[in-house]
């Protein structure tokens, strides 16, 4: 019978008050990154809440500015033991100068596309309802800006990744739909690990565009 001994499940609700660290902390899986100069963009937990969130919100300067939250580059999932990514997630806003991305990725960079392995939804801002657009890159084939024909707005919607056909045959979905059927998503180049990452990032505009995060799950082969 299939259980803890097979399979091992990362989960959390964002549940509670506490503060993601900056640094690297015993007692937390998560890291928070900010490189803004002048403004005070915020991580945290949202109250109220309907059942536990997180949002990381752009702060109202004008200047450039990026939120990270991510494993600190803790890299905890081998891609060939993975099994789904899945979050439900909700946007304030992205508009024009705001990108907004989440999903696995390996060490972290101000510019998601540069990271070495990435496998992720992304939203490029242009108004307050935003096309969902989805990548994988394994180091060797990049699939770069594939549209899903969805949007993300203030209304929360369920995205997942199924990495359970291999990682030569991953799968996207958003509420259940699945997007760009037709194309054919593959880490097969790379046998490393990954991590999950939530990015919220901005030129310099005045938008206080938000990424609201109800939980994450991640399952994966022992």
């Amino acid at each position: 019978m299939a259980g803890i001994q097979d399979f091992s499940v990362f989960e959390d609700d964002f549940y509670g008050t506490g503060v993601i660290p900056t640094a690297l902390t015993a007692g937390s899986s998560w890291k928070a990154s900010d490189t803004s100069a002048v403004g005070s963009p915020t991580i945290a937990n949202v109250t109220p809440a309907n059942c536990g969130e997180i949002a990381l919100t752009m702060a109202n300067n004008n200047e450039v500015e990026n939120l990270c939250v991510d494993f600190g580059d803790v890299l905890s999932f081998d891609v060939d033991n993975l099994q789904s990514f899945e979050v439900r997630a909700r946007v304030s806003g992205c508009t024009s100068g705001t990108t907004i991305a989440f999903g696995l990725q390996s060490a972290r960079n101000d510019d998601t596309n540069a990271t070495t392995l990435n496998c992720m939804f992304k939203m490029i801002g242009v108004t307050s309802t935003t096309a969902v657009v989805i990548e994988t890159d394994d180091n060797v084939i990049d699939n770069n800006l594939i549209a899903t024909g969805q949007t993300l707005a203030t209304v929360y919607k369920r995205f997942f990744i199924d990495f359970s056909g291999g990682k030569s045959n991953i799968k996207f979905y958003i509420d259940g739909v699945r997007c760009a059927g037709d194309r054919v998503f593959s880490m097969a180049n790379t046998s490393a690990s990954i991590q999950p990452f939530f990015q919220v990032q901005k030129t310099a505009t005045v938008a206080v565009d938000a990424l609201t995060i109800d939980y994450v799950r991640i399952e994966c082969k022992r």
